[in-house]
């Protein structure tokens, strides 16, 4: 994270943006299509501070309905035991199976998140993988120091996740398999070149 990401104002900005995406959240599992005025009321904030953070409506009710299917670390990763690997290979079979089931969503708000970073609007989304990530190696934490643990998270970063999905299908043109196979290579490899 760079310098100028870790002042105050970014972090604000963060759970803000988080307080808006929870809002529309709750409000679609009450079965209900809210207006960007309804999700901005429930988030607290005014109008305009919700379309700081989305462009319309549309692409934060794509993103809400993202974050209630976005799976839970806790059963996640519930009976894996202490292996790092193990761990971390659960982790990406979940974000794959959210990234299989809901692949158009997640392509939009890529799209909508490259054309926002492209302007200049931070930030431009959620970081739910490193949360993730770090939960899957609390337990081998010991094993890394503190530079190497943190380069490993953010390499890994690369990996799981819709960008990673991308690259494998839109680029190297890999079926969903040999990408299976090339991600859990990759993270056997990061995770033993960190250790």
């Amino acid at each position: 994270m760079a310098k100028a990401e870790q002042t105050g104002r970014w972090k604000q900005r963060r759970r803000t943006r988080q307080d808006i995406l929870a809002a529309a959240a709750e409000l679609l599992k009450k079965g209900h299509r809210p207006s960007l005025e309804e999700i901005a009321d429930a988030a607290l904030v005014s109008r305009a501070t919700a379309y700081r953070y989305f462009p319309n409506a549309d692409a934060l009710l794509v993103e809400a309905a993202l974050e209630i299917e976005f799976p839970k670390i806790g059963e996640v990763l519930e009976g894996a035991g202490d292996d790092a690997v193990q761990r971390t290979l659960r982790v990406d079979a979940a974000l794959h199976a959210l990234i299989r089931e809901n692949e158009v969503p997640l392509r939009l708000m890529i799209a909508s998140a490259l054309e926002r970073g492209a302007r200049g609007d931070l930030p431009v989304r959620q970081d739910r993988r490193t949360p993730m990530l770090e939960e899957a190696l609390a337990p081998a934490r010991a094993s890394f120091n503190a530079a190497d643990f943190k380069m490993l998270i953010a390499a890994l970063s690369l990996v799981v996740g819709p960008e990673a999905m991308i690259v494998f299908r839109d680029v190297l043109r890999l079926d969903d398999a040999e990408a299976t196979r090339v991600r859990r290579w990759a993270i056997e490899a990061l995770i033993a070149a960190a250790r």
